[in-house]
């Protein structure tokens, strides 16, 4: 791989282990310190690589320059506590060199643990996944104003009140004691939920699916999964419903990246891999007596990648959003459980039961009726098509419900 390659690559996956890292080392109180010697290490690499070609080892090359930039500012800081201003000091010198550990245990260790106090319940879940997606993630501010259809002004405001608010409230950068650790754990699981979702299905303009934050949020998962206080059932729950989502991501697109809607999707085209791990870590999930919302979604999406289209697989889908609706209702799973018993019970009583919920705002909604009256009303589905298409936020949506309008 070449320079011009290589350096966004590794600025993607080794800049924010190194800003979990030093955020650790120096707390909240510096993370934006913590992230500009992040920075200015791959602005040296950029200038140094440019000049003399890529060292050897070019990860090992960008965390000894970090360490020493981390070093750096840790003297600079003593000698003005110590020296220069000492009436400031509030207690002995932190420089300790030995203490910027870059080792794979520490920056694991140090990502669990920036995740959870990211993820602190003191600060909106929008700014939980802006801060993830920056501090986690290593997302430049211009990717996360695009995922938030937002623009940058905004994006850096909203990450600015966020680590204010983590300094006011004291937050430490590690992980909850037991009595605190299901509550906290709900709050990043939340997090993680939402940023796959928002790759999953994105409004923005660019691109309606978002794989880089699809698997992002897989590996954030990971991380909870492989250590032993946080492999929790509901977190292998979580994992296994993003990798059954995960295996359709392909299908889910046209060559043109227009979008395919499940009925018309190729099951061929649907990713056996990611299919099998969903099963492994769905069946790590049945432990406990606590059943989770995502125990539940992870089972309709098992049942989802099941490719023969039998009354079976709908009527046990239907059953799982029977469940999902009594444990935590939302609109969304509402509308998909009456598509679940148009296919498992006919269209005329899934009908019924979508006019029940007058999810008047939403596009969804009406295609959803447009699809259910087709064969049975085409003037009516035509009503719903029309709008729908008047709804949809997304230049993917219109061109799907135009493609429907067009066929009545």
């Amino acid at each position: 791989m070449e320079q011009q390659e290589l350096l966004p690559h590794l600025f993607r996956s080794e800049y924010r282990k190194i800003v979990a890292v030093l955020s650790k080392r120096f707390g909240f109180e510096q993370v934006e310190v913590a992230e500009d010697i992040a920075s200015d290490t791959f602005v040296t690499a950029a200038q140094t690589w440019g000049l003399q070609g890529l060292p050897p080892s070019p990860v090992a090359w960008l965390y000894s320059v970090a360490k020493n930039k981390a070093k750096n500012h840790l003297h600079r800081a003593s000698v003005f506590e110590n020296k220069i201003a000492p009436e400031f000091a509030i207690g002995p010198s932190d420089f300790v060199e030995a203490e910027i550990d870059l080792s794979l245990q520490n920056i694991n260790d140090s990502q669990l643990q920036m995740m959870f106090a990211i993820c602190h319940p003191s600060i909106s879940p929008e700014a939980q996944i802006g801060l993830s997606l920056r501090i986690l993630c290593g997302f430049g501010i211009d990717e996360i104003a695009d995922a938030f259809l937002s623009n940058k002004e905004t994006i850096n405001k909203r990450l600015y009140r966020a680590r204010a608010k983590l300094r006011e409230e004291k937050i430490k950068i590690e992980l909850p004691d037991v009595t605190e650790m299901d509550k906290r754990l709900e709050a990043v699981l939340t997090t993680i939920y939402l940023l796959f979702s928002e790759g999953y299905y994105s409004e923005s303009q660019n691109q309606t699916i978002r794989r880089e934050l699809c698997f992002e949020a897989i590996r954030l998962c990971h991380m909870l999964v492989d250590n032993a206080s946080t492999n929790k059932p509901q977190v292998n729950a979580l994992l296994s419903l993003m990798y059954f989502q995960a295996s359709r991501l392909d299908a889910r697109l046209t060559e043109n990246g227009e979008l395919i809607l499940y009925d018309d999707q190729d099951p061929n085209r649907w990713d056996d891999e990611l299919i099998t791990k969903g099963g492994y870590f769905l069946k790590r999930s049945a432990t406990g007596d606590t059943l989770s919302k995502y125990h539940l979604e992870a089972s309709i999406a098992y049942w989802s990648t099941q490719k023969a289209d039998t009354k079976e697989k709908w009527e046990n889908i239907l059953q799982l959003y029977n469940r999902l609706l009594q444990l935590e209702y939302s609109p969304m799973a509402a509308l998909n459980r009456t598509y679940a018993l148009s296919k498992a019970n006919g269209k005329e009583e899934a009908i019924a039961e979508a006019e029940k919920l007058n999810l008047v705002t939403s596009h969804f909604y009406f295609t959803l009726l447009g699809e259910l009256y087709k064969g049975i009303d085409e003037d009516r589905a035509m009503e719903n098509f029309e709008k729908a298409l008047l709804l949809a936020k997304t230049q993917n949506d219109r061109k799907i419900i135009q493609k429907k309008i067009d066929k009545l």
